[in-house]
């Protein structure tokens, strides 16, 4: 082929050229655009050459009247018939007016049917036999490799078998953009890439995006002549074509010297997207010219995919593998945290789980003023300046996360050494509470396929000047460590959430002990004033009748000493009465239950039997409806409906005849209870006070009791999970009710 001109271009803005609108096309073959009827629309400048038929005469005729009547009628039906998709597809090989033979690949995008020839020397078909052999080898080998470098490598050593190039290499690109080279498949005396790196620069954001569109790119000659599309701008959509998937299409004149000045006169890329993203390349050089056929396009381009899911499923294998090697350490130390009441407190006693879970270096926990570090780590002063810094740039309410820190962080370079790497977890809402991991510096020498920096503070170029060199230029890399994985960075967020739900459980456990010690303060409270009054009123009776008994006993008044025995024996019965209440109140907050069913019909009927005693010779009207059987602890439940009836029978002492009614109601969730009387009732006012310990509403003169028996009542229902409560109009009777859920949360 001619050689290009050497004039002057300014190529400055070459990150911005219409490379899928190039407007010609690589002169190998000949590409004509087409209307629905198949007339020509549009036809490169070198048709003449190939067809015999000049390009501007072209436009507007027939298609049969430029490529011959036989050609037409093969490719046309396919051609009009809207079959045809975005990629360029296989039509035949045909022969045109002048005997010239041609593979036709058609292909339709953005408003265009688009028919593509490329010269052949042979008269018959493509034959495609030949992928399949390939693709399959490459199949049966995949499951011998297990690491992406070695499936990258056969891929290379299986693409060079079939194109005949002299150097294939499989890249990927780094989150950089700067392709590392993986693979490599050479012959003799091919310069050797393996390891090195491609600066991002090489390729421009709008060329990685094409790579990402269009899979497949061939350069036969990169000293061709492009062939400009006549006329250049698209009769019916008046632009220039979408030449994105055109297997003939144009490519940037910096991408041609770049690869001359790189000594490759014929390359080929295909794209390797794995889940949807460009992961790299298999980028194929030859030092000469190189025709490849659409077939072996085709199979390297299979081949590429099958590399592609291959990497997917590796990578998936090992993302897997680590997620739940993270997610097992992070349990475990969240497991140990919950051991002590102080979360914090508890990080220093998983300090090596820390380390591993990261991958660090060092760790510390800051509270506040108080810094504890583990491992390899800045000094306390260094990480109080550092944790300032984070507050003040917002990052206190989320993960932050670096592998050169000394890039963010002004005073970064000055603990390099321990903490290149940081990962910052705020362990709290409220304080300036960090949990920092550090990892230390990797000093590292990348070597480059040429210096990358060579153009630096260089003025924009005027004369087209892609790098000149590609021989090897080592980079010694300072202040940063091994990067983060995404796993790490999302199970640390995992790992902060847990943490604050674990912080927040923690403060609504202090919350309920907190309330429960306020309502063990306010039975104390009451226990302290029962002791120093009721106890000691009929303490007090027994010393005084006795006192009195001794001053009497020279007398002969019988009846009035039988009298003061019969108050010393009361007094020493309510005070032993009290004493025996205070100790079952104490035991309810501390005995176990142990669930069972119960019959509360045969319940209740064992609680009246035991009031015998209490209810001889009254007038009692006992009305019991059928009820229900449930799963509680029957001996505490026995006492809460003894307390129950007895303060029924006991308040309603004053009526004839007495009435006790006794029922049940129940739900999906629970079954509630009810005991009513028609007895003296009390002042809702006092409703509150009702089933505190040693609250009593009526006088000791009018009712007897300690004042215990509802709050026990209260307590043992509340360690069922349920509730209690009471209804009354004084001077009218009572109703105590009391629920059971249906399922106990124990």
């Amino acid at each position: 082929m001619t050689p290009p001109s050497s004039a002057p271009l300014d190529l400055s803005g070459c990150d911005r050229e219409p490379i899928r609108t190039p407007g010609s096309i690589q002169p190998h073959g000949f590409l004509l655009t087409l209307a629905p009827d198949g007339q020509v629309l549009q036809a490169s400048a070198n048709l003449v050459r190939w067809t015999g038929v000049d390009a501007e005469a072209a436009c507007g005729r027939p298609l049969a009247e430029v490529i011959g009547q036989d050609a037409a009628g093969r490719l046309l039906p396919a051609l009009t018939e809207r079959k045809l998709g975005p990629r360029p597809a296989y039509l035949g090989t045909i022969a045109a007016g002048n005997g010239a033979h041609f593979d036709a690949l058609g292909h339709e995008w953005d408003s265009v049917i688009v028919l593509e020839c490329e010269a052949v020397e042979r008269a018959e078909a493509l034959d495609f036999r030949d992928l399949y052999p390939m693709l399959g080898d490459f199949l049966l080998h995949v499951n011998e490799t297990q690491s992406v470098e070695s499936l990258a490598t056969l891929a290379a050593r299986q693409v060079r078998m079939v194109t005949g190039f002299g150097r294939v290499m499989v890249y990927q690109f780094d989150r950089d953009g700067h392709g590392h080279v993986m693979a490599e498949s050479k012959e003799e005396g091919y310069a050797s890439y393996m390891g090195q790196r491609f600066p991002a620069t090489d390729i421009p954001a709008q060329a990685r995006d094409l790579y990402a569109l269009s899979r497949i790119r061939l350069i036969q000659d990169a000293n061709y002549v492009p062939a400009p599309l006549v006329p250049s701008e698209n009769p019916v959509t008046g632009a220039r074509n979408d030449l994105s998937f055109a297997a003939l299409r144009s490519v940037s004149p910096v991408h041609l010297q770049y690869m001359r000045n790189m000594g490759t006169l014929a390359s080929m890329s295909v794209s390797l997207m794995v889940k949807g993203k460009l992961w790299g390349l298999i980028s194929c050089h030859n030092e000469t010219p190189c025709p490849l056929a659409f077939e072996k396009r085709t199979a390297c381009e299979q081949l590429g995919q099958v590399l592609a899911l291959c990497i997917e499923s590796r990578e998936d294998a090992t993302e897997l593998q680590f997620r739940l090697e993270v997610r097992r350490m992070m349990v475990a130390m969240l497991g140990n945290l919950t051991k002590g009441a102080d979360v914090i407190e508890n990080m220093s006693g998983v300090f090596p789980e820390l380390l591993r879970f990261a991958r660090a270096g060092g760790v510390a926990v800051v509270t506040d003023e108080r810094v504890l570090t583990w491992g390899d780590t800045p000094d306390a002063h260094a990480i109080g300046d550092l944790v300032a810094w984070l507050e003040a740039e917002g990052y206190g309410a989320e993960i932050y996360h670096t592998d050169q820190l000394s890039a963010d962080y002004p005073d970064g370079g000055a603990i390099r050494r321990n903490a290149s790497g940081l990962l910052a977890m705020p362990i709290s809402r409220l304080h300036k509470h960090y949990l920092l991991w550090f990892r230390p510096e990797v000093v590292h020498t990348i070597e480059w396929a040429g210096n990358p920096h060579e153009k630096e503070g260089m003025p924009a170029p005027t004369q087209l000047s892609p790098r000149t060199s590609f021989a090897t230029w080592r980079e010694v890399i300072h202040g940063v460590s091994l990067p983060w994985h995404v796993a790490e960075i999302e199970l640390t967020g995992e790992f902060r959430s847990a943490l604050l739900g674990i912080a927040l459980e923690r403060a609504e456990q202090m919350a309920e002990l907190a309330e429960e010690l306020g309502r063990a303060n306010k039975e104390l409270e009451a226990f302290s004033y029962s002791v120093s009054h009721d106890l000691r009123a009929p303490l007090r009776h027994i010393v005084g009748f006795s006192d009195l008994l001794l001053e009497s006993a020279g007398s002969e008044d019988t009846t009035m000493r039988q009298r003061f025995l019969t108050n010393i024996k009361e007094s020493a019965r309510l005070a032993g009465k009290l004493v025996d209440d205070l100790l079952s109140f104490s035991q309810m907050g501390r005995a176990a239950l142990r669930p069972v069913e119960v019959d509360m019909s045969k319940l209740v009927a064992s609680c009246i039997d035991k009031l015998a005693l209490d209810t001889a010779g009254r007038n009692i009207e006992w009305n019991v409806a059928p009820l229900p059987r449930i799963t509680a602890d029957p001996t505490f439940l026995l006492l809460a409906v003894q307390n129950l009836l007895s303060n029924a029978v006991k308040f309603s002492g004053g009526r004839d005849p007495a009435r006790i009614r006794i029922w049940s109601g129940q739900d999906e969730h629970e079954t509630v209870f009810h005991v009513a009387d028609n007895g003296a009732g009390f002042n809702m006012e006092y409703v509150h006070k009702l089933f505190s310990v040693f609250q009593r509403l009526h006088r000791m003169e009018d009712f007897q009791g300690t004042g215990i028996g509802l709050a026990n009542v209260r307590r043992i229902v509340e360690r069922h999970g349920g509730r209690a409560w009471a209804d009354s109009v004084l001077g009218q009777g009572a109703t105590f009710s009391f629920s059971i859920p249906r399922k106990l949360a124990l």
